[in-house]
């Protein structure tokens, strides 16, 4: 992650150097609302989330949320039964896949705006609001010798009576155990700092470092162990595009080429 990281941040710099001193002869928005989707790399897994900003005066935006993760358990290692050429991989001893639906309101602040084509613009933003984790239980494949050298699978949860991944062939169908979904409720906060560098005026190209802290009702069970938590710090990088839009102006409304610049 670390690497990805420096990378992203030196792809973000170098736009910004090259970009410098290039005539910017766009039409301006001057009441900027923003709509953005971004990915997200996270420290225990990754995301993607949709954000809506609503301009509050020059500098300052108000923010809403919506974030979906996937979470790992920092114990989570695939492995792959050895005797079984096509059995697939599987972590051992995980109980659940955990999601996580995050919803806040928040603030964007601008600290460094554009000055020319090309530039980057600086803002940080904090955020807070309500969290559900889902966790939905994992189905294996389970090995059973019989006599005669031969033996039958049987569609189990982990349960501590396997004590080898050898008598796993491997995960039962991902839809296996939708019925079975618990939920659990939290509360989250979150806060970073964002890196806008588009060419466009209209389209919003960012970088954004930052961690969130989440705390829940109970421990949530990833994994069959007894280090399963209720708070969650994180890290994350994650890349932004999106739009521009002025309220004032329906035109704006329409979704430009976000992948193309000039």
């Amino acid at each position: 992650m670390n690497k990805l990281l420096t990378i992203l941040f030196i792809v973000a710099v170098s736009n910004s150097l090259f970009g410098q001193g290039e005539i910017d002869d766009q039409e301006k928005i001057f009441y900027r609302n923003e709509r953005t989707v971004g990915l997200s790399l996270n420290s225990n897994g990754i995301g993607i989330s949709y954000r809506e900003g609503k301009r509050l005066d020059f500098l300052n935006k108000r923010i809403i949320d919506i974030d979906f993760n996937i979470v790992k358990h920092p114990k989570e290692i695939k492995l792959s039964n050895p005797y079984v050429q096509a059995g697939g991989s599987f972590v051992f001893g995980k109980k659940n896949e955990l999601y996580s639906l995050r919803g806040s309101i928040g603030h964007q602040h601008e600290i460094f705006k554009k000055m020319d084509l090309g530039g980057v613009s600086i803002r940080y933003f904090y955020s807070g609001g309500a969290a559900l984790a889902l966790a939905k239980p994992i189905y294996y494949n389970v090995l059973y010798y019989t006599p005669g050298a031969t033996y039958e699978i049987r569609q189990e949860k982990f349960s501590e009576d396997i004590q080898d991944p050898i008598y796993i062939y491997n995960k039962a169908s991902f839809f296996k155990g939708m019925d079975e979904i618990k939920v659990y409720p939290g509360l989250f906060v979150k806060g970073g700092i964002n890196f806008e560098y588009s060419k466009e005026d209209k389209v919003i190209h960012s970088l954004e470092l930052g961690t969130a802290f989440e705390a829940y009702t109970n421990k949530l069970p990833i994994m069959a162990t007894n280090d399963n938590r209720a708070l969650f710090l994180t890290l994350f990088v994650s890349y932004r595009v999106g739009i521009v839009i002025d309220p004032l102006n329906p035109e704006t409304e329409r979704i430009p080429t976000l992948f193309f610049r000039r």
